[in-house]
């Protein structure tokens, strides 16, 4: 079994630099390296030519400041021998009639590879070409460089850890800045992560721009970046630099230090390398860019010796949301829901127009999803200038319908300014079970089951009558567990909340319940806000069972398939990540820690895979929907699975947990 998540912890660092003291340096960094080493760092970064500092001009070219920077190098090797990180830092290497400014992994007492600075600057307040070549230039010359004794492969290199399935490779400072750069070759040629050792200068402005072209970087490679920049204790001459180190995954920030820190500081990042594979699997971006581009320009595979990389029984210092359908900060989820409401919206209103259909159709139950169906209704009909009246909103109480949520559908419908009809469906289902010799006492799923095709038949054939679209409200979860009636609540003539995981549903509906007017209802007031506020705190229940002594709902989703936060989260990680059975467990106990133990995540894990399997021949021919995020389980777009999988591969990953 495999025993690692695909996981590396990352550190990027800016050493407390003493100008041309190779020495003091080294042993300022060697302390560095050691304090990331205990702190589980598999590789640690520092900043462009740390061993001198960046700003030594005209002293590169004294051979004095050159042997006393590979001593100190030498003095950074031998020390690695007895740590397990590998160590990326910047350093001057002559090579035939030339200094190159480079970076040079070291690992395990050795030093692996040197990498050049393609691109030196020299313009404005760099003027590097005046001590150092273009590693660029020198690509079809020098394959090697002599270090102490040893030839180290020299220029474009892509360092590959086989053991554990992952490649990096190594950019410099302006690199990065080119229109084409280094790192976007390295992530065509396969590297998962790039690391720049930087000695970036300060200016207004400047940490904004530079973030941006990190994330920007890792995005657009679907890479890991990791960024060290050069601290205060370089001149100050005529500029300043800040220390400002980052780390992103895929266009996420994952950490940023502070800037101007008077003392060493690093800033750790735990980059999921396998995360980046699949993501690139889905694509064929870096490919096809590869093959029109990439190549006038040979990297050099550098095979390097086993890496620290997480197991499964180390704790993640990388934090994991339970609810990864909703960002943590309030302004980012109220902007979230603000543009799905748009975007379910502007799909009814399209299909409506369409298909000429003269009305919107749609059961409203008084729970969450046929709430958010009956919303986006509305709106759809102000974006086409009708009449709220024109939606025909169906309530159809049942064997289990309560008091309450009866209440809630018709209060919202009269609210909306729906054309209301309530049709009980008592008789007519127990008229059905008469008709197929079914006992109204045995509470199966044929109980269930027939009064949820009565209720579409009802809704179908009001449809067929007026000319009118039937809206469903069946959400992303039960699509993903296939918590549905086959041609049941499965099936409509168009879901609008089919992109939607239900713990956003209920998001949605208390966002909708705040910011009213934002969503175009003005005028319902305080008893708008409530009744959705009602609907968002009911059990979740397709009511289809009887309720209680007391007329509370008995028949509670929750109980019978698992709580839907671990499923939305179960999907997310599932769906967008491709993340394997043990590794969900993994970071499902980092994100529900204190909430929910191994045993009953494991429980419920083994749910969502049973379900997700075999309830796929529901979603195969489920109707149309607007994909919303990034996630969707459309069998014409996003997700397309045969009916018969076996979940067993799956499901036995869960069996003994490492």
């Amino acid at each position: 079994m495999n025993s690692k998540p695909g996981i590396i912890k990352t550190a990027a660092v800016t050493p407390k630099t003493r100008l041309a003291d190779t020495k003091r340096n080294a042993l300022e960094i060697i302390s560095s390296i050691k304090r990331a080493d205990a702190a589980g760092a598999g590789i640690v970064l520092f900043p462009e030519l740390c061993l001198t500092g960046y700003s030594c001009g005209d002293l590169f070219h004294q051979e004095q400041l050159y042997r006393g920077q590979l001593e100190a190098l030498r003095s950074v090797v031998r020390e690695s021998a007895h740590l397990k990180a590998g160590v990326i830092l910047g350093c001057y290497i002559r090579a035939g009639n030339h200094f190159y400014n480079c970076a040079v992994f070291v690992h395990k007492g050795r030093v692996l590879g040197a990498t050049p600075k393609m691109f030196p600057p020299g313009g404005k307040e760099f003027y590097e070409a005046r001590w150092f070549a273009s590693g660029a230039d020198a690509a079809d010359s020098v394959s090697a460089v002599s270090i102490f004794g040893d030839e180290i492969p020299f220029g474009s290199l892509i360092f590959r850890d086989e053991e554990n399935g992952f490649s990096f490779g190594i950019e410099i400072c302006e690199d990065l800045w080119v229109p084409v750069s280094p790192g976007a070759m390295l992530a065509m040629g396969g590297a998962h992560i790039i690391f720049n050792p930087s000695a970036s200068d300060e200016i207004v402005g400047k940490p904004d721009y530079r973030r941006g072209l990190v994330l920007h970087g890792s995005a657009k490679n679907i890479c890991g970046y990791v960024y060290a920049c050069a601290g205060v204790y370089e001149s100050t001459a005529d500029i300043v630099f800040s220390g400002h180190n980052l780390i992103a995954e895929n266009g996420a920030l994952l950490a940023e230090s502070p800037l101007f820190a008077r003392e060493s500081a690093v800033v750790f990042g735990e980059i999921d390398y396998e995360r980046i594979k699949f993501e690139r699997s889905q694509t064929q971006s870096l490919s096809g860019c590869a093959a029109r581009y990439g190549g006038g320009r040979e990297h050099r595979l550098i095979n390097v010796p086993p890496l620290r990389v997480l197991t499964y029984q180390d704790r993640p210092s990388r934090s994991y949301t339970k609810t990864p359908f909703i960002p943590p900060e309030p302004g980012a989820a109220d902007q979230r829901c603000r543009e799905i409401f748009g975007i379910q919206t502007a799909g009814l209103a399209g299909r409506l127009e369409y298909t000429a259909s003269r009305k919107a159709v749609v059961g409203v139950s008084g729970g969450l999803d046929s709430a958010l169906a009956l919303l986006v209704c509305a709106e759809a009909s102000r974006l086409l200038g009708r009449d709220p009246s024109g939606i025909t909103a169906v309530t159809m109480p049942g064997f289990g319908t309560t008091d309450a949520t009866c209440r809630n559908a018709l209060t919202l419908m009269k609210l909306i300014g729906a054309e209301i009809r309530e049709i009980p469906i008592r008789e007519a289902v127990l008229r059905h079970f008469k008709d197929i010799g079914h006992d109204p006492d045995a509470r199966d799923v044929t109980y269930e089951n027939a009064q949820a095709r009565e209720r579409t038949q009802i809704l179908m054939d009001i449809a067929n009558s007026e000319n009118g679209l039937v809206v469903g409200a069946a959400d992303l979860s039960e699509a993903a567990l296939g918590w549905s009636t086959y041609n049941g609540d499965h099936m409509s003539m168009y879901g609008v909340n089919i992109g939607v995981p239900k713990t956003l549903v209920r998001s949605m509906v208390r966002w909708i319940a705040e910011h009213r007017e934002e969503a175009g209802f003005k005028g319902e007031g305080a008893l708008l806000r409530s009744t959705l506020q009602s609907i968002a705190d009911t059990p979740i229940s397709p009511e289809l069972l009887p309720p209680d002594e007391n007329g509370e709902i008995a028949q509670k989703t929750e109980e019978a398939v698992g709580p839907y936060v671990l499923h939305d989260f179960f999907l997310y990680y599932t769906a967008r990540f491709g993340a394997t059975p043990k590794k969900l467990l993994f970071i499902a106990k980092n994100a529900f820690d204190g909430e929910y133990d191994e045993e009953t995540l494991i429980r419920w894990l083994r749910v969502f895979y049973s379900r997700f399997f075999s309830q796929q021949f529901k979603r195969n021919c489920m109707p149309d929907g607007p994909k919303v995020g990034s996630v969707s389980l459309s069998p014409r777009g996003d997700w397309r699975m045969p009916s018969d999988a076996y979940a067993d591969c799956w499901l036995e990953d869960l069996d003994i947990p490492e």
